[in-house]
């Protein structure tokens, strides 16, 4: 490297810091000229030796930016395992074994043992899909370099293998390997929508540039920069020499990639799920203490009072908890999977139920992502076929690459037939585009010895050329200021709409016996307009509508202008009045631009931080929020929102950055997977809400039994063969059906909610569970320490069966077994698990664990307590709707 490149990157790196991208170099890059940037480069025409890349290489790194590396088995595991709830039970299990309750050891194990792996196994699955997700194309660049004997030659190699000062060679279709500075190019078009989300591509030539500015003496954007070409753009024709300015973490691409990769924001599922959890600690934390003391007073025994306060807390832990979560969330993915939705992470699914807020990128979201030749005009704004036939003229006859706005006009192939091109018109001669004229013609021979010669090219330039204009179909005007006026204003209106505008013009004249030249385009007439955009998805309208409809409102965060904005978001029916654009919301204070943000729907020519900042400041405010985007500049936004969404042709920053991924790039799609979202968050609060009711109810009761009973009113392993049982009840929870009525609007996670549920919900099962008290009491005389296995054993079949029919009872807001039903797993496990509860008094594990038989008239009162439980439960779930609009 030479002294001047060394000395530039210090100064750069010293004002701008190790992790910030090199503004200074690439400035410099863009201004210096072809010589200057070779000996900057420390390169030569020839390109580099071997020695020269390798130690380059040595020095400065490969060409890599950095991403996001696969969590190992053994990590993910051990997350697992470090869970708030297993470490609860590997605690109590400790305990138990260090306290010689040997039994109560083994079914703490078997819950530990059942509710990580089966968490693991979900997760691992997942993490392999996405693994085979990643793109494992191992894109490769043309460059020049000497080889050992010092010839120059041109090789294919890795992007990963560039270095500083390579000289790339680019051609349409190639993506952008590093940051570069053109040297030659040739009608090069680079689509930067990846990096700005400008949907229609900028030209980049090799001329000097000045530094980059907006005309006032103010610097703007370096992707502004008309000969620089930025890694993970695209070229889409054209051709083009460059050499290597900057490599891996020192380019744009990578500059962004290394600021967020590894930073992942809380997200509300997240914050909901820790919530949940320490709330749910918590109330162990105050209960376990009372029952011990009151035992250890009431009963006289301590340790008894201990073994039994241990099985409670083992009780009221809800260990399968994190399996339930991860099962719904893996089924919920598997599900989306069918409907061309990737999960990357499973805690996305719930976001994307919880979601009231989709920002969302314009191009190839709400756009089709191509360009279209809208309207052919003439210069008062009415459809000309004159306009569209000589324009078709122009960019079928020239020799140059056809960039993309020729490539919409050539999609009229009825043109050709109808112009009979091939017998009609034949190619005399053209005069190149170039940037200075912003035009291009050709002279194509017509019938009657006569050529026709068609120019087509930027408004302005045209109108300088032009000495009439057609005012109707073969009649044409003196251009007069008036007509010029008229031609002006009509470009204008065009340009709010949103279009690109091409003018096209035309005139007959002798053939000439010598080549044609820039001094011949003179004395043409303005024929018209062609307007070009990026057409709006048939979809987008009534996805939008859609997803409105279930209280999603969609917001558009795009770095494209704010013209095009606001004639597409029109179109798919978002309210575009008030376009706010970046440079306007930099001064803003946190507080006012997160009002601005709750009210306006379409922001425009916004850099990647103010996206990120928007989202973040509307999740600040108790939006879930989500992100959808395929671009390098959407990368931050993707890692801000609760839940990033991208597509798999996406730019793979943008993947990375994402925790879903969709096979087709549409909205549509969104809805289902909010449905989904929804559904899958209904099924965990069914098992946080039965759960944690239910364990209420149960030390409630447990606190009466206590007082009055001269003895436990179930041992500590019933206590636990009791919360096992139950819990495999609701294993099949994630098979289970919401009803509709729950997926119309978001649902969010709410702690104070499920402790208001927890308390009016759980005394229900409580009442009953003392009803059986006196019915063993006095009934089947279970009162005294003789027949306290009875008692015990009649309390442990009610207990498991009221906490099984809760399933039932709060897995919907109507009326259980009529109006809603659960699905056929639920209903036949949990069938099964009732079953087996009532089996074990007689057999022999029964027998065991100090259970005895029942007597048969004991199941007459165990259905009429069942039955009456359900209608007063029933009865307290209509007034709590009534009462707070809300169930699960």
């Amino acid at each position: 490297m030479t002294v001047l490149w060394e000395k530039l990157k210090k100064e750069a790196e010293k004002r701008a810091g190790k992790n910030k991208y090199f503004s200074e170099l690439i400035n410099t890059a863009a201004c210096v000229d072809t010589e200057a940037l070779y000996d900057m480069l420390g390169t030569a025409k020839t390109g580099l030796t071997m020695e020269e890349v390798e130690e380059r290489r040595e020095k400065y790194g490969m060409n890599e930016i950095a991403h996001d590396k696969a969590q190992s088995w053994y990590r993910m595991l051990y997350s697992n395992l470090v869970n708030p709830f297993v470490i609860l039970l590997l605690v109590l299990g400790v305990v138990s074994d260090l306290t010689g309750d040997t039994r109560a050891t083994i079914v703490v194990a078997v819950m530990v043992v059942v509710s990580v792996l089966m968490r693991f196994i979900q997760e691992y699955r997942s993490s392999k899909a996405a693994e085979k997700l990643k793109s494992m194309v191992n894109n490769t660049a043309t460059v020049t370099r000497r080889d050992e004997d010092d010839v120059s030659r041109k090789q294919e190699i890795p992007f990963r293998d560039l270095v500083v000062g390579d000289t790339v060679h680019l051609s349409a279709g190639d993506m952008v390997p590093a940051d570069v500075r053109l040297i030659q190019s040739k009608d090069l078009f680079i689509s930067q929508s990846v990096l700005t989300g400008e949907s229609l591509p900028v030209e980049k030539y090799a001329i000097q540039a000045s530094r980059p500015g907006n005309g006032n003496g103010q610097e703007v954007s370096m992707l502004e920069s008309t000969n620089i070409c930025f890694m993970g753009t695209n070229a889409i024709s054209g051709t083009g020499l460059a050499l290597v300015v900057a490599t891996g973490g020192k380019t744009y691409f990578g500059s962004m990639a290394k600021s967020i990769v590894g930073q992942r924001i809380l997200t509300s599922f997240d914050i909901g799920v820790n919530n949940v959890t320490f709330l749910l600690i918590r109330f162990i934390l105050v209960m376990v203490p009372i029952i011990f003391v009151i035992n250890g007073f009431a009963k006289h025994s301590w340790h008894e009072a201990f073994l039994f306060a241990i099985a409670v807390a083992v009780g009221l832990t809800p260990e399968m908890l994190p399996m339930v979560v991860t099962a719904n969330l893996a089924r919920g993915a598997l599900a989306m999977s069918k409907h061309k939705v990737i999960v990357k992470r499973l805690n996305a699914i719930q976001n994307f139920g919880a979601m009231n807020i989709l920002c969302t990128d314009k191009t190839g979201t709400l756009t089709q992502d191509r360009i279209i030749l809208q309207r052919h005009i003439n210069i008062f704004g009415n459809t000309s076929l004159d306009v569209l036939k000589y324009a078709f003229l122009n960019s079928y006859h020239q020799t140059g690459l056809k960039n993309l706005l020729d490539r919409a006009v050539l999609e009229h192939t009825e043109l050709h037939h109808q112009l009979n091109i091939a017998r009609d018109y034949r190619m005399v001669d053209e005069i190149p585009f170039d940037f200075q004229r912003r035009r291009m013609t050709v002279v194509v021979e017509k019938e009657h010895n006569e050529n026709l010669f068609v120019c087509k090219g930027a408004v302005e330039e045209i109108l300088d050329i032009c000495t009439s204009a057609e005012v109707e179909a073969g009649q044409s005007a003196p251009m007069t200021e008036e007509l010029r006026g008229i031609a002006v204003r009509e470009m204008n209106r065009q340009n709010e709409d949103g279009f690109r505008v091409v003018a096209v013009a035309c005139k007959t004249m002798p053939p000439i016996d010598r080549p044609y030249s820039v001094r011949d385009e003179t004395g043409l007439t303005l024929v018209g307009f062609v307007t070009f955009l990026d057409p709006p998805k048939e979809s987008a309208a009534p996805a939008i509508r859609a997803l409105e409809s279930h209280g999603v409102k969609v917001k558009v965060l795009t770095g494209d202008n704010e013209v095009v904005t606001r004639k597409i978001c029109r179109e798919v029916g978002l309210d575009a009045a008030q376009v706010v654009t970046g440079s306007s919301i930099e001064a803003l204070s946190d507080q006012e631009l997160g009002d601005l943000a709750e009210r306006t729907i379409v922001f425009a020519r916004l850099n990647p931080m103010q996206k990120s900042r928007i989202i973040l400041l509307l999740k600040e405010r108790g939006n879930t929020v989500g992100y959808l985007g395929d671009g390098i500049n959407d990368a931050a936004a993707l890692r801000s929102a609760d839940v990033g969404i991208s597509v798999d042709s996406g730019a793979d920053i943008a993947k990375e950055s994402a925790d879903i991924i969709m096979l087709e790039k549409s909205l549509m799609v969104l809805e289902e997977g909010i449905i989904k979202g929804r559904e899958v968050f209904g099924n965990i609060m069914k098992y946080i809400k039965m759960t944690t009711s239910s364990n209420f109810g149960n030390v409630l009761s447990v606190l009466v039994a206590s007082i009055f009973l001269p003895f436990l009113p179930m041992l500590p392993v019933h206590l636990l063969i009791q919360n096992l049982l139950y819990d495999f009840s609701q294993l099949s929870l994630p098979w289970d059906r919401m009803d509709e009525e729950f997926t119309r609007q978001p649902r969010k996670w709410d702690p104070g909610g499920i402790a208001r549920f927890m308390v009016f919900i759980g005394p229900i099962s409580s009442i009953f569970d003392i009803i059986t008290f006196l019915v063993m009491w006095y009934f089947f005389r279970a009162n005294s320490l003789s027949r306290q296995s009875l008692f015990q054993s009649g309390w442990f079949i009610e207990g498991l069966l009221s906490q099984t029919l809760i399933v039932h009872m709060i897995r919907t807001q109507k009326v259980p077994f009529i109006k809603s039903t659960a699905a056929l797993p639920v209903l036949v496990l949990t069938g099964l698990i009732m079953l087996v509860g009532i089996c074990i008094p007689f057999s022999p594990l029964g027998t065991s664990v100090s259970l005895v038989s029942l007597p048969w008239t004991y199941f007459c009162w165990l259905v009429g307590i069942l039955l009456s439980y359900c209608l007063l439960t029933q009865a307290v779930k209509n007034w709590y709707i009534r009462r707070y609009g809300v169930w699960l």
